[in-house]
């Protein structure tokens, strides 16, 4: 009976590990493969586990058009173009710090669902985004705050995986509707199928099969663990956790995704974790609990 109440917490903390490792996988096979060819390996993947799951619940059914044109636009939002983002700013950003913008993704929800959706935006959520803002300040400068108007401060990356955090945020307003009327793994299984299909565009036309060759042992085991554990298998587990954990408890396992980036970051990729970030994804945290209390369908599509 224990088991039984445990296993859900347990699969949560099992997909915001995965998520939290996937900034350390991804970073490790970009310097072997592009962007475009890593999307594309991960989601394969991914697809095939999600759709075999599918298959096993029964849960597989004929989507009517009219869903299915919005399904290959979130496809596209929320994987192909999502995904090449952030793949591409970790070339130049460091994993944690890309960890700690990425967290941000629940503020820009909040803000889109004020301007888009005219959701009330209370004042307390005000200072919320603000207190989350000075720590990606800290963050991205490394605690050299007045450097902030300098471009040293920041990379290229830091600008693209802040773009992916308002991408992303984007999806979830627009997927809102369709993860109320199906099964979240049908929904994640239609929806990965056509990112994975515009990806496959791209793939072909640029021979991305040519680079598999250049993949060592860390390369492939970066990509099989984005493929099978950060993709196939922790969005099921977040899904199903979601549907017995009460959505505002669910939310606080968010919070541990960028420190578990961090932790990893720092034993794989040899990057510090400082006073500066430690502070800074403090305020961000802060910040994100702040916008987002009580507001339990924000936190209902994972952030990775």
């Amino acid at each position: 009976m224990r088991s039984e109440r445990t296993t859900p917490y347990l699969k949560l903390l099992f997909a915001v590990f995965a998520w939290g490792g996937s900034f350390i996988a991804t970073k490790t096979a970009v310097v072997q493969i592009s962007p475009n060819t890593l999307i594309w390996m991960r989601f394969a993947i991914g697809l095939v586990i999600i759709g075999l799951i599918v298959k096993q619940r029964n849960e597989f059914k004929i989507i009517p058009k009219k869903d299915l044109v919005q399904f290959a636009i979130l496809g596209f939002i929320g994987i192909t173009f999502h995904q090449y983002l952030q793949s591409t700013g970790l070339l130049t950003s460091d994993a944690s710090t890309t960890a700690w913008i990425v967290a941000l993704t629940p503020i820009f929800i909040a803000i889109l669902g004020w301007l888009v959706l005219k959701e009330k935006l209370k004042w307390f959520a005000i200072f919320g985004i603000i207190f989350a803002a000075i720590g990606v300040i800290l963050v991205v400068t490394k605690g050299n705050i007045s450097q902030i108007s300098s471009a040293a401060s920041y990379t290229e990356g830091d600008f693209l995986i802040l773009l992916s955090a308002i991408n992303w945020a984007v999806f979830s307003i627009l997927a809102r509707r369709l993860l109320k009327k199906y099964e979240s793994s049908l929904a994640l299984f239609y929806i990965m199928g056509f990112g994975w299909f515009f990806t496959s565009i791209s793939f072909i036309y640029n021979k991305g099969f040519l680079e598999l060759t250049n993949l060592d042992q860390n390369g492939w085991t970066s990509v099989l663990f984005l493929g099978i554990g950060a993709t196939g298998l922790a969005y099921i587990a977040w899904f199903d956790g979601l549907k017995v954990v009460p959505a505002a408890v669910a939310g606080s396992f968010i919070y541990l995704e960028p420190l578990f980036a961090a932790f990893l970051a720092s034993i794989f990729l040899d990057e510090r974790i400082t006073k500066s970030s430690i502070l800074g994804g403090l305020l961000i945290l802060f910040g994100v609990w702040i916008v987002t209390y009580r507001k339990k369908d924000i936190i209902k599509t994972p952030i990775n």
